[in-house]
């Protein structure tokens, strides 16, 4: 063993979704930063779904944009389809999705990693961590090299202890083709985290030429489509369609005489799956009187003749992995290229993180992405960039980047992963955040980029699209509340009895059926602003009453997250509190009043004990 000759601010272990955002995250706040692959090939490779965004995973998308993250970019520069889904629904629970190129999203982050500045790239398995009086000083790899670090950050996906299941027969990887991370688990084993084992999957692969389209319902992409990013103007790929088919009684038949077959059903695996992302056959068992479900097939790309059979992942073998695609209209002559498979992997109780994503049990150490027990790209990629400005920050002996439940969906879900913890894959969904509807995603630039200009991850051309954004919007509300309408032109809105002579167009745009595009069409020689601004206007307009509302419940939320507990507070000397609450929280230690109510089961009695007992010690 020896040293390597260069030393690093930051480690980033694994250059998945997680370890790509933290290792550019870092390198970009000035940090010397290097980032561990087993197979620098797969840097950025979407292991599963060639997409990204849709339901609630479009706001983090757009949120990582916000701060300055790399995702948003990445993925319009590799869409192939864009599409806005929830739009019959209030703005709130709108939510971009884009269907990815695979290959063009896989080469596109791997050429922005590496041609990063101050971004070095190893391929080396990391093995062991180095550890100093409980404060992380460094990783050691498979070829016995040692690399001294101030901070390492931990995103190894579904590689540590990956166990791939098809059928009866399973194989160690991290993913199809690929080893998996044994001697890290075991590292993190014996420093006391808390291993648990969780469980995903992943579809067969089709090829298109063996599809009958004309058996499929087109799914076509939206004709104007918003982009994830403030640096996109608009798609660069050719635009394709997606399909939908659905399973049927045949379809069901097939698989529940196979169960006994599956690993799932008998007992192969242990580690527990995504409840909202079930397999095929789980979706067959548990939903037992549904006739059929939904199967979307989506093309993995431009230069390839592979689909997606999105709805229909499975680990049975592959004989009846043929058998239930071909019983489905529209495949009855598929042929497979690639089966699906399930995955298990082992993961650290997300507990034992502080809302920084640093570990309580070793300093300097952080985890991100699957690693903490959650499910999907969007979700990966929030922590690994909240992961990288924090280490950084704390590098540079600054206070940690913490975002609130009250201010984003990356705050939720990482307030849901360090106070209450998960058995299973976490997946964000809107319901999950009380103050969805000032948690858009269009004002993510609004609520998180004023931190990307702090913290100095947004500079350059961001910052100043950012700042032109907030002045058309300015201006543009401005206008709209000084302009105001005669009858006549009124009548060109709606009809004359429904707008009042002198009315402000601000009034004007509340109404319901009238949009800004209305009053551009008949000011077009005045109002000359961005899509995105007049997008972002006309939310504002519409919903500015509801919103004043839920600002009111944010700040009562806010005065609990204000009244911070000490880090060494004593909870063994708090009388009045039961031994079940007195221990969540020493567990959680939570980092305020309001992360302690939130803690399941400690109870609002509790959270008042606690309440006081601070008051009396004058700590708020």
């Amino acid at each position: 063993m020896y040293f390597c000759d260069l030393e690093y601010d930051v480690v980033v272990i694994g250059a998945g979704h997680a370890g790509c955002e933290a290792a550019l995250a870092a390198a970009r706040m000035d940090m010397k930063t290097v980032v561990f692959s087993i197979n620098i090939d797969s840097i950025g490779q979407m292991s599963c779904n060639p997409a990204i965004g849709g339901l609630a995973k479009g706001h983090l998308v757009k949120e990582i944009d916000a701060l300055g993250g790399q995702m948003g970019i990445t993925a319009d520069l590799s869409g192939i389809q864009f599409k806005t889904l929830n739009m019959s629904k209030g703005p709130a629970v709108w939510s971009l999705r884009s269907q990815s190129d695979r290959v063009v999203y896989k080469n596109v982050m791997k050429t922005t990693l590496e041609n990063q500045p101050g971004l070095d790239i190893k391929q080396e398995e990391v093995v062991n961590l180095l550890i100093d009086k409980g404060v992380v000083s460094g990783v050691e790899s498979n070829l016995g090299v040692r690399y001294r670090a101030k901070a390492v950050i931990i995103t190894t996906g579904t590689f540590l202890n990956g166990l791939i299941h098809i059928g009866l027969k399973n194989m160690p990887g991290g993913r199809a083709g690929e080893f998996p991370s044994v001697g890290l688990s075991e590292c993190l084993s014996s420093l006391g985290f808390k291993v648990g084992r969780l469980k995903t999957g992943t579809p067969p692969r089709i090829d298109s030429k063996s599809i009958d389209f004309s058996q499929l319902e087109v799914q076509s992409g939206d004709s104007e489509p918003d982009m994830f990013s403030l640096l996109s103007s608009g798609p660069v790929l050719p635009q394709l369609n997606c399909y939908r088919t659905y399973t049927n009684e045949q379809t069901h038949e097939i698989i529940r005489a196979n169960l006994d077959r599956s690993p799932l059903y008998c007992g192969k695996i242990n580690g527990i799956g995504p409840r909202y992302c079930p397999s095929i056959e789980d979706k067959v068992v548990r939903f037992s009187d549904k006739p059929r479900h939904q199967v979307f097939l989506e093309p993995e790309g431009l230069d390839t003749t592979e689909y997606y059979a999105n709805g229909i992942s499975t680990s049975l073998p592959f004989d009846v992995q043929v058998s239930l695609v071909q019983s489905i209209p529209g495949l009855q002559k598929a042929k497979i290229m690639r089966p699906g498979y399930a995955i298990e992997y082992d993961f650290v109780d997300p507990i034992g993180l502080k809302p920084s994503l640093e570990t309580k049990n070793v300093s300097g150490l952080y985890f991100a992405g699957q690693i903490n027990g959650t499910s999907g790209y969007e979700e990966a990629a929030s922590q690994g960039l909240i992961a990288g400005i924090n280490a950084s920050l704390m590098v540079k002996g600054m206070k940690p980047l913490v975002l609130k439940r009250s201010e984003a969906y990356i705050g939720v879900l990482i307030d849901d992963l360090v106070t209450r913890g998960t058995e299973e894959p976490y997946r964000m969904f809107t319901s999950r955040a009380e103050y969805r509807l000032v948690l858009r995603q269009d004002n993510a630039w609004e609520r998180l980029t004023p931190h990307g200009i702090r913290i100095g991850l947004v500079s350059g051309e961001r910052e100043k699209i950012y700042y032109n954004l907030l002045g058309e919007v300015d201006t543009a509300l401005k206008y709209l509340k000084n302009t105001r309408v005669t009858t006549k032109e009124g009548v060109r809105f709606v009809t004359e009895d429904l707008i009042q002579p002198g009315s402000s167009l601000h009034q004007v745009l509340k109404r319901p059926g009238i949009t800004m595009r209305d009053i551009i069409e008949r000011y077009q020689s005045e109002l000359k602003f961005s899509r995105e601004s007049m997008k972002r206007v006309e939310i504002k307009v519409k919903y500015e009453g509801y919103v004043a509302r839920q600002m009111q419940a944010v700040d009562r939320f806010n005065s609990m997250e204000h009244k911070i507990i000490p880090e060494d507070f004593d909870y063994s000397a708090l009388s009045g509190l039961s031994n079940e609450v007195r221990d969540k929280l020493k567990k959680v230690k939570p980092r305020s009043i309001g992360q302690a109510g939130r803690i399941p089961g400690v109870t609002p009695a509790a959270v008042s004990i606690l309440l006081i007992a601070l008051e009396k010690r004058r700590f708020f």
